[in-house]
């Protein structure tokens, strides 16, 4: 469509160029009938600029407005994108409140201390144990050994396990074609 409205554009700048030009030199003639073919060649000369700018203004106001409705057009998509993400993080919202009380439970099943689920959490969330240590404000040590601790409580082999053992039932089974 954009295309079109450019050549559409085009035609009817070239269009104004040549009516233009031509309304001009009629004018020419009739005040002066014995112009010679130079001397008209001349004066639609010294007026082409002037018709040319009176064109590139018209073309410039055409773009002008097609740029405003697009924005106008960029602007509501925005607007439902918004809206669409605010509905999403709500609807998501409810379900990450109730992902983050399934796993305190499994905390409390397995017997972790406070310290020990922070700890959880923050691997959870992809932290390396210095920066779950300097969350905690505690030394890189002390992390390595609570995290053991909750791998031990929870019968797990690692960081690994566990990120998996939350994530197992939340992704879609993988379905294999026979």
């Amino acid at each position: 469509m954009r295309d079109s409205l450019d050549r559409r554009t085009r035609l009817w700048a070239l269009l104004a160029i040549v009516v233009g030009s031509t309304l001009y030199l009629g004018l020419e003639l009739r005040d002066e009938p014995n112009m010679s073919a130079v001397d008209m060649f001349f004066e639609l000369l010294e007026t082409f600029p002037i018709v040319l700018a009176t064109v590139g203004v018209v073309v410039l106001f055409r773009l002008s407005a097609r740029q405003r409705e697009e924005q106008r057009e960029l602007i509501a998509e925005l607007d439902l994108a918004r809206a669409q993400g605010r509905r999403w993080r709500a609807e998501a919202r409810a379900l990450i409140e109730g992902l983050g009380k399934a796993i305190e439970a499994q905390f409390a099943q397995w017997g972790l201390t406070d310290a020990e689920g922070e700890v959880a959490l923050l691997l959870l969330k992809g932290l390396s144990l210095k920066e779950v240590a300097t969350v905690r404000g505690t030394t890189e040590r002390t992390v390595r050994a609570q995290a053991r601790a909750l791998y031990g409580k929870a019968g797990l082999t690692g960081r690994a396990a566990l990120s998996a053992f939350f994530l197992e039932d939340l992704l879609a089974p993988i379905e294999r074609a026979e």
